[in-house]
């Protein structure tokens, strides 16, 4: 799936929902998934780790919904190269 595509799809299963909970409580919740996907990582299974890294997102995506932005224009920036050095890879340490 594509990120646009994913975007969407957030959109249609959650966009609703998401505009009723609001932008400063999807960030609580994205704030917890990510918990969740640190212990995962640290003490998970890989398919915990999966299921996690799926949940935080969808999170992200909902909140770019929110803030009608796109997640894909997002990742442009970092398409060519490292976005602080212009290297690839970076040599910064970013």
């Amino acid at each position: 799936m594509e990120i646009q595509e994913f975007q969407q799809q957030m959109q249609a299963l959650y966009g609703e929902a998401d505009r009723k909970r609001g932008i400063d409580a999807t960030v609580a919740w994205l704030a917890e998934e990510l918990g969740e996907l640190a212990q995962a990582v640290r003490k998970g299974t890989p398919a915990k780790q999966l299921h996690e890294l799926g949940d935080v997102l969808a999170w992200i995506a909902s909140l770019a919904n929110q803030l009608e932005l796109d997640l894909e224009s997002a990742a442009q920036r970092f398409k060519l190269s490292c976005p602080k050095c212009s290297q690839l890879p970076c040599k910064c340490g970013a």
